[in-house]
């Protein structure tokens, strides 16, 4: 129960946090490229904006999932009481 709760409270802590940190570095990626390429080819900026837009929303998408996750999980972390009770 002990190494469950520890891996339980690893999650919590450290996914919310990787997933906003990769998510801020693929944001920064697409925009960076999408940027490139209207500087490329400016008769295109249209269409690379809309694709450019789409991306980012389905990256934000995948950090929301992230934070639900968290909320969902850190629900299931006892509390100090009750690890105290634990038996060892």
């Amino acid at each position: 129960m002990g190494l469950y709760l520890f891996g339980l409270a690893l999650a919590v802590g450290f996914g919310l946090p990787v997933a906003v940190l990769s998510a801020a570095i693929a944001q920064g990626k697409a925009a960076a490229a999408a940027l490139e390429g209207m500087a490329r080819q400016p008769e295109a900026a249209g269409s690379i904006r809309t694709s450019m837009i789409i991306a980012l929303a389905f990256i934000e998408s995948l950090v929301i999932y992230a934070l639900l996750m968290f909320f969902l999980l850190q629900g299931k972390l006892p509390g100090i009481d009750a690890l105290a009770n634990l038996p060892r």
